[in-house]
Order: structure tokens, then C-alpha cells, then sequence
């Protein structure tokens, strides 16, 4: 059930408000690490003038920087680095600090030449060389600071869902999923003719659809999402956001749409009517040459580099109980096709005679079976599957074709003959060494929760998200997130 309130939960939380000091946060954040820069572009600009012999004084260095860094500043804030909505979530807040940073840049350089002051290239390079990153990296840290609190409870939005029953549960399951968002939901409305107490997944009910604005004041909401259900029409939905501009509440429309990524999403107002238009899925584009050639050269690299772990590795498995190296085990990839799974062996040799026995004993029936204390995995397998080291001779199913570094999981063929239609498009796109299941928990993921990466990967594939991932990957591999 999702959260509600401080005082019916008795769980103390930041109230929302103080989220409208992020902005000031960031402005002080920002103008510290200008100043930084500028001091140390001005230092290190005047040793480039000592030995290269330039034109730069000390005098017109310390005249310079109080200015850029206004300017800098300035621009930062003309460009909307310091609106509300940019922090949080998505490229949007870099991609202003950054063409803010290139505009000061340019623009420096047209006023030091109508001044005829001469700044040096040094200065100018390590100025803009090290801003941009450090600023960047500034707003990321705030970014983490800012998730790692919504996670324990603090600095979250308090939000009131309108809508069908259905459609509230279904916004609400998402924010509950993403925590770091800080949407903490306190109750839902729904049409009048489904009055409840509470809707299916325990949302309080606190009134009907017609209610919104006196349920904004009595709970002292911020955000109200209007799902499914919600609106008769336009028309009162621009109503509603009249009676609510004087309350500082922030209205939101949560369309029937779920697992589309931003990059396939674009709203275009035709004759005052926002229309969401969404690209075709791009699973067809997880398939062409560009990911299989850099699936091919850092599959091989990988190889190379780690053949010495790996010859290692082979011997200590084969010193343990004389068996063989590798499993190969039958899984299902690209289109149905069946291929050799390829993993050092971590469970006795005879395995696969006790599966029937330990799923009659756990009472398995579908889906991926995992045991937390598997009684086969051997004394050397157990550090091979925490850290994922068992899976690195599947570089040679990427290299063969069979896999791709980043993907689904490949399933097995028992699983695949029990796909319903929708799981079946997990099998548009080579299975993947690693993928959003395994960096989102990995084995302590619900199977329903990993099929939903998996069909998310399908449909949203891009390059970024594949160097995301891989980068995820390393982090969640040495923590031991969900493995065993």
C-alpha cells in the first residue's frame, strides 16, 4: 500500500514545502563551484602566461572573475536552471547548465574583444574545460542526495489521485515503484457511483471526482494526478485548475500510459489541444549493426583482458571435484531460437537430477526458480554466482551472435511455453549477460517485475540506456545485489 499521511502513519516526513528551497540550494551550489573554477582557471592561467610568455596581468584576471561568475550565474538562471520542475528527473536540468555554460562562454569572448581585454586561451580552457563538468557533477550530487532522502521518507511531494479505482491503483503502484520520485500519495477520488472506502491496493478514499478542489484543501495536498476517470470533459478539468491557481497545487494528467520512455514521447498543442504522440517501440533497432558491433569488439576485448581470471577460475572448478569447466544448458533467444547457454559450473555435477525434487519442495510452478540457500551450488560456485563471475563464458555466445552484452534474460524453454502473447515480444531482441532486471535487484525481483524490464528494455532499446546499464552493472556486481 502506498504511504499517507505523517500524522495517520506516524512516520515523521519533511513537509513538501521545503522543497522549494532546492533551487536556492542549487544556486549556492552552482556559485560556489563558479568561483572555485574561476580561482582556479585565474591561477592557473597566470602560470601559462609565466611560462608561455603571454599578455595576462594579475589585475585584469581578478577583475574578470567576480564578473564571470555573475554572468555565468545569470545565464544559468535565464535559461531555467532554477525553475522547480527541472530538478529531479531527467537530462533537462544538465542540458541548461550546460548551453547556459557554452552561452557565457561565447559571450565572454565577444565582450573581452569590445573591451579590448586580453584573457588567455589557459584561462579561457580551464575556465570553461573544468566548469562544465564540475557543474554537472554538482547538480548530480544534489541529484543523489535528493533521492537518497525521498527514500527514506523526506522532501516528498504529498499527491491526490482522481480517477476510476483501477487507473488510481495503477498510477499509485508506479510511484510507489519509484520511490526516489518522492511522491507520497494520501488518498484517492474516485466517480461516484464506485464510492468506497478504498480502492483495491488500500488507497484511502477521501471523496468523489467531483470533489477535487475542497479535497485539495482539506488535505493539504500539493500535486493532484487525474487518472482514467477522472474528467467528464476539458472543460471541467480547466475549471478545476481555475479554483486551484490561487492554492500553489500542482495539476498533472496521468494518461493510460505506462513503461514508454521520454525519448518516445512528444506533446504537440494542436488548436489548444496538447496531443501525446509516441514513436513506434525500437526493438527492431536493438537488432541492427551498430549494437552488434559493439557487442563483437567489446566482447572480445573482454575476453582477451580477462583470460587470465578465467583460466583460473577453470582450474579451481576442476580442482574441486574433478567435473567438467562449463554448463551448457538449452536457452531460448533471438525469435525462438534455441543455443548453448554457456556458465562455469557452480552446482554438482548432477544438478539438474535434484531440480525435480527441490521445485516439488519449494512448491515451484512457473517463472524463474531461485533458491536463496541452494543446497547443489558448490563451495567454489558460491562466490562465482555472487559476484556474476559464473556467467563471463557467455562472452562467447555474444561474440557467436547467440547474446548481446545488454538484454533480457535468457529464458529458459519451459518458461517460454508458458508466455502469454505480450512476454512473447521479450523474444524480439538477443538475451543479454545483463539487462534492467539485473541491475534492479536481480534475483530479488519478483518474476512479474522483471518480465515488466524486460518488455520496458524491448520497447525503449537505445545505445545510452545500454552504457546506463552496462555502467549499473559493475556497481550492482560488486555489491551482490540479489545474487545468490
Amino acid at each position: 500500500m502506498t504511504s499517507v499521511s505523517a500524522g495517520r502513519t506516524g512516520v515523521a516526513t519533511t513537509p513538501s514545502r521545503a522543497l522549494r528551497y532546492l533551487p536556492t540550494t542549487a544556486l549556492g551550489l552552482d556559485t560556489t563551484i563558479a568561483a572555485l573554477t574561476c580561482a582556479f582557471a585565474a591561477w592557473g592561467g597566470e602560470q601559462l602566461t609565466t611560462v608561455t610568455g603571454g599578455t595576462d596581468s594579475p589585475t585584469s584576471l581578478m577583475l574578470a572573475d567576480p564578473l564571470v561568475v555573475l554572468g555565468w550565474i545569470l545565464a544559468i538562471f535565464a535559461f531555467g536552471g532554477y525553475r522547480a520542475d527541472v530538478f529531479g528527473v531527467g537530462t533537462d536540468e544538465y542540458k541548461r547548465v550546460v548551453n547556459a555554460t557554452l552561452t557565457t562562454a561565447g559571450l565572454l569572448v565577444v565582450a573581452c574583444f569590445l573591451a579590448q581585454v586580453s584573457l588567455s586561451r589557459g584561462f579561457f580552457l580551464l575556465l570553461f574545460g573544468v566548469g562544465v563538468p564540475a557543474l554537472t557533477l554538482g547538480r548530480f550530487s544534489l541529484r543523489r542526495a535528493l533521492y537518497r532522502a525521498r527514500v527514506q521518507g523526506l522532501l516528498r511531494h504529498r499527491v491526490l489521485i482522481s480517477g476510476a479505482p483501477s487507473h488510481v491503483d495503477e498510477v499509485a503502484a508506479v510511484l510507489r515503484r519509484e520511490a526516489w520520485l518522492g511522491y507520497q500519495v494520501e488518498g484517492a477520488l474516485v466517480p461516484a457511483e464506485t464510492q468506497r472506502e478504498a480502492t483495491d491496493a488500500g488507497i484511502p478514499v477521501l471523496g468523489t471526482c467531483e470533489q477535487v478542489t475542497e479535497a485539495v484543501r482539506r488535505s493539504g495536498v500539493d500535486i493532484v494526478f487525474f487518472a482514467g476517470g477522472a474528467l467528464a470533459s476539458a472543460t471541467e478539468l480547466r475549471r478545476i485548475a481555475w479554483d486551484l491557481e490561487q492554492d500553489d497545487v500542482q495539476v498533472v494528467v496521468a494518461p493510460s500510459v505506462t513503461d514508454v520512455s521520454a525519448e518516445r514521447v512528444r506533446i504537440r498543442p494542436v488548436g489548444g489541444l496538447p496531443l501525446m504522440h509516441i514513436d513506434q517501440p525500437r526493438s527492431a533497432d536493438a537488432n541492427r549493426f551498430g549494437k552488434r558491433v559493439f557487442d563483437v569488439v567489446a566482447s572480445t576485448v573482454l575476453l582477451v583482458v580477462l583470460s587470465p581470471a578465467l583460466l583460473l577460475i577453470a582450474l579451481s572448478i576442476r580442482l574441486y571435484d574433478g567435473g567438467p569447466i562449463l554448463f551448457r544448458q538449452t536457452r531460448t533467444g533471438r525469435n525462438g531460437v534455441p543455443f548453448g547457454c554457456l556458465k562455469f559450473r557452480t552446482m554438482v555435477v548432477d544438478a539438474e537430477e535434484q531440480l525435480a525434487a527441490l521445485h516439488a519442495a519449494e512448491g515451484y510452478t512457473t517463472g524463474l526458480f531461485k533458491m536463496r540457500n541452494d543446497p547443489r551450488i558448490t563451495r567454489p560456485g558460491r562466490w562465482l554466482r555472487r559476484y556474476s563471475v559464473d556467467e563471463l563464458p557467455q562472452l562467447v555466445n555474444v561474440v557467436r551472435g547467440e547474446m548481446s552484452l545488454v538484454g533480457p534474460r535468457p529464458p529458459l524453454p519451459r518458461e517460454v511455453a508458458t508466455y502469454d502473447k505480450d512476454v512473447h515480444r521479450r523474444l524480439r531482441v538477443r538475451p543479454g549477460m545483463t539487462g534492467l532486471w539485473q541491475v534492479s535487484g536481480r534475483s530479488d525481483l519478483a518474476y512479474t517485475e522483471a518480465v515488466r524490464l524486460d518488455l520496458y528494455y524491448v520497447d525503449n532499446w537505445s545505445m545510452i540506456q545500454d552504457l546506463n546499464i552496462l555502467a549499473k552493472t559493475v556497481s550492482a556486481v560488486l555489491r551482490s545485489d540479489g545474487a545468490y
